[in-house]
């Protein structure tokens, strides 16, 4: 579901359902890794990085190598790269630097936020493009880690303002169910995120007692990607 630029900024901070407790504190500074798998083969191995960068900034880095596949022979990698602020427990955005790298292609987007102007700038190396910014806003690389700590916080619909290309788009979520979830790290008694607004193929596994990412996420937009934990260290 899309909203009109000139309705988000009332929808405020997440909009995130229920009526749970105050929230818990915000996570320290963690790496985690994970075994990502693309139509069900091994493909790499993807490293997820939150780490404070001073005067309130936190920045958190997703990585992924190839190792297998075609992907290894082409010398693919992923990188991105956000920065944000805490707004109560929710990453709110400040930049976000999106890199794949190839041996016949490369692609970049760069997104920032002026909070004092209130504006949203994309650029993808084809023009800049603009749009008004939302409170509490987040983006796709730090959407994990929103929904993980909106789920320790007892929530079970989630709606969040998430900057994409051309627009914020309210983004809503729900958990379906509880599954057992085997992984490298493990086995779970995980709760089971959709995404409830959109037939996109977006499920993640969430062990929230325990960990503010996924234990497993699964993607189909874009491509049949999984990420299945393989280790959690808290810095």
């Amino acid at each position: 579901m899309t909203i009109r630029p000139l309705l988000v900024p009332l929808l405020g901070l997440g909009l995130l359902f229920g009526s749970p407790a105050a929230p818990a504190a915000t996570p320290a500074g963690f790496t985690a890794t994970y075994k990502v798998l693309q139509g069900g083969e091994p493909m790499g191995v993807a490293t997820v990085s939150l780490h404070a960068a001073g005067h309130g900034e936190w920045t958190y880095r997703k990585d992924i190598k190839s190792t297998g596949g075609l992907a290894a022979m082409l010398g693919a990698s992923v990188r991105e790269a956000s920065r944000f602020r805490w707004k109560g427990d929710v990453p709110e955005a400040i930049s976000y630097d999106y890199r794949l790298r190839t041996g016949i292609k490369n692609k970049q987007r760069h997104l920032r936020i002026d909070w004092k102007r209130n504006r949203v700038t994309v650029d993808e190396g084809k023009g800049v493009q603009t749009y008004a910014a939302s409170p509490g806003m987040v983006e796709r690389n730090t959407l994990p880690l929103a929904l993980g700590l909106a789920l320790r916080d007892g929530r079970q619909q989630v709606a969040l303002p998430v900057a994409v290309r051309q627009e914020v788009q309210i983004q809503n979520f729900r958990v379906s169910g509880r599954e057992t979830i085997k992984v490298p790290a493990g086995s779970f008694q995980a709760e089971r995120v959709d995404r409830s607004d959109a037939d996109r193929g977006f499920s993640a596994w969430y062990a929230p007692a325990r960990y503010p990412l996924p234990v497993k996420l699964s993607q189909h937009d874009g491509g049949d990607m999984v990420m299945e934990l393989v280790s959690f260290q808290a810095n």
